[in-house]
C-alpha cells in the first residue's frame, strides 16, 4: 500500500474533492466535467458542516452527507429582506419575483440579492445566501491529499 493510500485528512492538508450537491431533491452543484474542488482542510475554506466530515477521510473514500443549515450558508435571516421603490428599479430589470440582482453600496462593495415579492409600489429584495435556511445534502468522494506548501498555508488557499 503506497503513502498516498494509508493518508487520511487532516489539518493543512490540500484535499481535492469530488462532489454532488443536492437541496431539496434537486442537484444544485456538482465538480462533474469541471474537476474536483481543492481547499486547504482546517482552515475554513469550505463550509463548516461539510469541512468536518471530511477529516479522516482517505482517498478513494466517498460518503453521503448531510449538512444543517447552521453548519452550512445560515439560517434565513429575516432582516435581510428590503423593501425598495419600483421607481428605483432601471427599466431593463424585470421586477418579477426569482429575478436575482447585484447591488452597490456607497462603497462599491457588491451584494447579491432575489426579488422575493413584488408588491404594488415595492419590491421586497432577499438578500440571504440562496441556500440559506437549506438542509445540504452532498455525495463526497476524496479523490487526492497532498501537503499543503508554506506558501499556500501563508496565504490561506490552494496555489495552482
Amino acid at each position: 500500500m503506497s503513502e498516498q493510500e494509508k493518508r487520511v485528512v487532516g489539518d493543512n492538508d490540500v484535499v481535492s474533492l469530488e462532489y454532488t450537491l443536492t437541496v431539496d431533491g434537486e442537484v444544485v452543484d456538482s465538480s462533474e466535467g469541471h474537476g474536483p474542488i481543492e481547499f486547504i482542510q482546517g482552515r475554513g475554506n469550505i463550509i463548516p458542516g461539510l469541512e468536518k466530515e471530511v477529516y479522516g477521510m482517505s482517498v478513494g473514500e466517498s460518503k453521503a452527507v448531510s449538512v444543517a443549515p447552521a453548519e452550512g450558508y445560515g439560517e434565513e435571516d429575516p432582516n435581510a429582506f428590503v423593501e425598495i421603490p419600483k421607481s428605483e428599479f432601471p427599466p431593463e430589470i424585470p421586477v418579477e419575483v426569482g429575478t436575482p440582482l447585484q447591488l452597490r453600496d456607497h462603497q462599491g462593495q457588491v451584494f447579491d440579492a432575489v426579488i422575493a415579492e413584488v408588491r404594488d409600489d415595492t419590491a421586497l429584495l432577499n438578500f440571504n445566501h440562496p441556500l440559506a435556511g437549506k438542509t445540504l445534502n452532498f455525495q463526497i468522494k476524496v479523490v487526492g491529499i497532498r501537503e499543503a506548501t508554506p506558501e499556500e498555508l501563508d496565504h490561506g488557499h490552494v496555489h495552482h
